[in-house]
């Protein structure tokens, strides 16, 4: 073989091997190849949208979130809500009109038995114990009342307000009349109310159930201080994360 035939066939092995490699490269996702949008923007416009930063999110849970108001019913931000007559776990007949001087009213639906319920238990007595002297106490209600349930009946509610040495009111929804008219579906499922008794805030308490150290935001109490300060909530509803309430037949 001649020097130039050996320089020819030389050129032809480089030239085939660049092509090897470079049809390699753009299989793996180089350049604006299908794999390549795959791991980047095929991502980003296959995840859904973020909401606005009234929802939350808490996936790793498990937790599952409401509806929206719509779907729901119930009041909505501004509308007057019904003062009402309930039981309290003193076998004393309770009204939000019983509270004077208030400032507006923590709602809050509740039970026994839900684990996001317990979860939040000692993050609502705190914030009765910080806002009930500034004029905003927490009423907490539970929507899933009923005597035939041991878990859910008044004795049981008695135990659970003793034991955790709830400095709030403990209510049973006895007929199921009141969580309709709020809209409350799940439990912890909060509503703030002015001192008209109308509806500043629905929602979850903050932005994080899993643990209260992690709380960057406490929804519930940047609407308080809105109100103590004569303006309406920046963030007025978000979607309350919880347990279903329990609809009696």
């Amino acid at each position: 073989m001649t020097r130039q035939n050996v320089f020819i066939t030389a050129i032809i092995l480089t030239s085939c091997l660049f092509t090897s490699v470079t049809a390699n490269a753009q299989g793996r996702g180089g350049g604006g190849g299908r794999g390549g949008g795959e791991r980047g923007g095929g991502e980003r416009s296959e995840r859904p949208q973020k909401e606005k930063v009234n929802s939350i999110q808490n996936d790793d849970l498990g937790f599952v979130q409401t509806k929206t108001l719509e779907e729901i019913g119930g009041y909505k931000i501004g509308d007057a809500a019904r003062d009402f007559e309930l039981k309290n776990v003193d076998g004393e007949l309770f009204s939000m009109s019983d509270i004077e001087g208030a400032k507006g009213y923590v709602v809050v639906f509740t039970c026994n038995e839900c684990q996001y319920a317990k979860i939040y238990e000692d993050r609502l007595i705190t914030l009765h114990q910080k806002y009930a002297s500034k004029g905003y106490s927490v009423i907490a209600i539970n929507p899933n009342f009923s005597e035939s349930n041991e878990k859910e009946n008044l004795a049981a509610m008695q135990k659970r307000a003793e034991d955790k040495a709830f400095p709030f009111v403990y209510l049973a929804d006895e007929d199921q009349k009141i969580s309709p008219e709020f809209g409350a579906v799940r439990t912890p499922h909060v509503f703030l109310l002015d001192s008209e008794m109308k509806v500043q805030y629905i929602g979850t308490l903050d932005d994080n159930a899993k643990s209260p150290n992690a709380v960057k935001v406490s929804y519930i109490e940047e609407a308080i201080v809105a109100l103590e300060k004569g303006k309406t909530p920046f963030i007025d509803v978000t979607r309350a994360v919880g347990c279903p309430v329990t609809v009696k037949e």
